[in-house]
Order: C-alpha cells, then sequence, then structure tokens
C-alpha cells in the first residue's frame, strides 16, 4: 500500500471511528457540546416511525400524539437515551423497547396529557403525523414491521435532505431536481440521452453524474447509519435489514 493509499484509509478509519454511535451517545449525554443537536436530529428521525407504531398497536389519533410527545418527555427527564448501550443491539430496537416499556407502566390519559400534550419537550411535528400517516398506502404490517418500514423512510429523507444542501451550496439545484428521481432507477432505464438533451450536456457526461449522485447518496445513507451502530459489519446489517424493510 502506497503512502497515500495509507494515508486516505487512515483517515477513513478515523471518520469511521467518530461517527459510530456518536450520536447516540452525545443525545445520552447532557454535558456533550452536540447534546441538543443530537438529541434533536434522533426524536426528528424516530418520532414518525413510534408514532406509526402506536397508532397501529391501537391508539386513535390523539393518544397517539399524547404518547409519542410523553414518551419523549419521559426519556428527557430520566436522561433514557443515556441508558442505551450499543452493546446490547440496535439503537431503534433499544427505541422501541423503551416504547413498549413505557406503555407497560401506569400511565393514564391525564399523565400523558400533562407529560406530553400541556408542554413540547422537542420541536417536533406530532400533528402533522395523522396527516402522513393517513396518506400512506394500506397494509397489514404488524406494528413492529411498520415501525421498521418508516424508519428505514426517515434514513432515506435525511439521506436525500443531505445530498440536496450539497447542490444547493454548489448551486446546482436544478440538476439535482431534475437527476433525483435515477437514483434509485435501475441503470437500463435511465433515459441518459434524453437527460442529456434537457440540461445541454453530452450523455457521457450525464452518465458520470448521476454515478456519483448515486454513490453521494449512498455515503450519506451508510453514514446515516453509522451514527448508531458500532462496527462496520452492523452497518451492512442495517442497509440490508433497511432495503427489507422497504419491499415488506
Amino acid at each position: 500500500m502506497s503512502d497515500r493509499e495509507q494515508r486516505n484509509s487512515t483517515q477513513g478509519e478515523s471518520r469511521f471511528t467518530t461517527t459510530h454511535w456518536s450520536m447516540v451517545l452525545a443525545a445520552g449525554n447532557i454535558s456533550s457540546p452536540d447534546y441538543t443537536r443530537a438529541l434533536s436530529t434522533l426524536c426528528q428521525t424516530y418520532w414518525y416511525p413510534l408514532y406509526a407504531y402506536l397508532r397501529r398497536w391501537g391508539c386513535d389519533r390523539e393518544q397517539a400524539e399524547d404518547y409519542t410527545q410523553a414518551f419523549f418527555a419521559s426519556l428527557l427527564e430520566r436522561q433514557g437515551i443515556g441508558k442505551a448501550d450499543p452493546k446490547q443491539g440496535k439503537f431503534r430496537s433499544f427505541l422501541l423497547a423503551s416504547l413498549k416499556h413505557f406503555l407497560a407502566d401506569e400511565w393514564d390519559r391525564s399523565q400523558a396529557q400533562k407529560r406530553g400534550g400541556e408542554r413540547k419537550v422537542l420541536s417536533l411535528d406530532i400533528e402533522d403525523g395523522e396527516t402522513r400517516y393517513s396518506r400512506e398506502p394500506a397494509n397489514n404490517l404488524l406494528p413492529e414491521k411498520l415501525f421498521e418500514r418508516y424508519w428505514a423512510l426517515e434514513v432515506l429523507k435525511q439521506a436525500m435532505a443531505r445530498l440536496k444542501a450539497e447542490y444547493v451550496t454548489a448551486n446546482k439545484i436544478e440538476l439535482f431536481d431534475y437527476l433525483k428521481t435515477y437514483l434509485t432507477a435501475e441503470q437500463d432505464s435511465i433515459p441518459y440521452r434524453d437527460a442529456a438533451a434537457r440540461l445541454n450536456m453530452t450523455e457521457g457526461a450525464v452518465r458520470v453524474t448521476v454515478h456519483r449522485l448515486r454513490q453521494r447518496y449512498g455515503e450519506f445513507v451508510r453514514e446515516q447509519i453509522a451514527q448508531t451502530v458500532t462496527t462496520p459489519e452492523q452497518i451492512e446489517e442495517e442497509i440490508c435489514e433497511l432495503y427489507a424493510a422497504l419491499a415488506d
């Protein structure tokens, strides 16, 4: 291996090490300088999958809203995220188990309203949850499977948002908006010639741009997943589970 390759490898390992479980650790440590950002990101990622779980579990709209907010309030008050242990498995499994434990406690509606409904512990768009839930295609997925599906969709959504932000910064948003539909398309189905004519680019340039776009998107998906796992093997497992959840 050349010196340059060694440096790149070392840098890659360093970046990887700092991303592993980093968001969970920061969100679980109130003294961390990244506490607020990490906590907000985790809650934004998981609130809707948990809301969908509650709706499928049997809660009506008001109950699902109250319990979702109250659950996050409970996590904050007892610093529950800090109890997550990377040695015990996936963070999303910990979170879902915590919600089930929360539901099993003696929480009546007045407590849920007091803890979650009267004050928002985080800026969550829970009121929009039912709108999203009502627009979802009908399916017979179990609550746990539904949670997995919406977790996967949130990971892809956040990766897409980061990708879009890069193109906005580079003043290439029109290019992104046109080509983003090809991110998950089969290579053979992409109309490179039509895209080239529309974008005033050569067909070869479009092929390279789409390849880089897909590659960068994949990197962001991996980075999102890496923040809540501890090993490279778990990243691969999570990616497989992500696509399996979307296929259900």
